[in-house]
């Protein structure tokens, strides 16, 4: 799951060239925002509550954010496989080549037919772009969707067996960074894994070992899991996502972080120690 929500301060251009980063508060772009900032570049957080407001739903706000903007990092919510998406990314693209964006670096999902249609609405725009096609995030587990069963004990959801390659999103945001501000990426199409493909059960393990309490997992349908979607707040097309890991699609690794970075991934075990130990998972 590669949407991205998370809250984060306010970042405010001082100086040009400037980055817009979409999702800013997110995930991903709050991680992405952070580097670029490290790195002495002007950042122009892109969200509904930043000075220059963003909101992919509205045409209007995206003109103004992208004044000044020379490279784009975008973060389409909720997801890329939801409707609207493509053409919204594809019209976005467009305007930000018309404005002149020299690049664009898009979160792409892994394994997702609606998402590769998004990415070849950013190759079409006629400016440099780069792809970051990812997996599942490690930090759905300590910062947003699967939270709360974590701190429950008990994952409940339907995956059955299947596995997937978790990736962490520090590592999207090393190799984002790296397209936004580095040569020897346009072009490229990056899908990023973890080192190791896991269950859910096997993740359950890798919390409670990292956790010192028991997280269990337990399998329930996907109609079941829409009930608890919908008890929650959250949009029941979530659901849907669990059906790419179901069938398989995903379930090898790939060497994007190493040929963008030349390192290896981060983890899943790593990851989940770094975040037991600043209480990530504290009742």
């Amino acid at each position: 799951m590669t949407n991205d929500t998370q809250n984060s301060p306010q970042t405010d251009p001082t100086s040009s060239p400037l980055v817009l980063v979409t999702g800013g508060t997110g995930k991903t772009g709050r991680r992405v925002a952070e580097r670029l900032t490290d790195r002495g570049r002007a950042v122009r957080i892109g969200s509904r509550s930043a000075a220059i407001p963003f909101d992919w739903n509205d045409e209007s706000t995206w003109a103004p954010a992208l004044e000044g903007v020379t490279a784009a990092y975008l973060s389409y919510y909720p997801d890329l496989a939801f409707p609207g998406a493509v053409e919204a990314v594809g019209a976005f693209a467009r305007l930000a080549a018309k404005t002149g964006v020299e690049r664009l670096v898009l979160l792409s999902g892994r394994g997702e037919e609606a998402a590769r249609a998004a990415e070849d609405a950013v190759r079409d725009a006629d400016t440099g772009w780069t792809v970051v096609r990812c997996a599942w995030f490690n930090q759905n587990f300590d910062e947003s969707f699967f939270l709360e069963p974590v701190l429950s004990g008990e994952l409940a959801l339907p995956t059955g067996a299947a596995v997937e390659p978790f990736v962490d999103a520090d590592d999207i945001a090393d190799v984002a960074v790296a397209a936004l501000t580095e040569e020897g990426h346009h072009g490229e199409v990056y899908e990023l894994t973890g080192p190791r493909l896991l269950s859910f059960a096997d993740v359950a393990a890798e919390l409670t070992a990292a956790t010192g309490r028991e997280i269990r997992f337990t399998p329930i349908s996907v109609e079941e899991y829409r009930a608890v979607l919908a008890a929650a707040g959250l949009p029941g097309d979530f659901a849907d996502l669990f059906t790419l890991i179901l069938d398989g699609r995903n379930a090898h690794l790939s060497d994007g972080v190493r040929r963008a970075l030349g390192r290896e991934p981060r983890d899943f075990g790593a990851f989940a120690r770094a975040a037991a130990a600043r209480g990530a998972w504290n009742a």
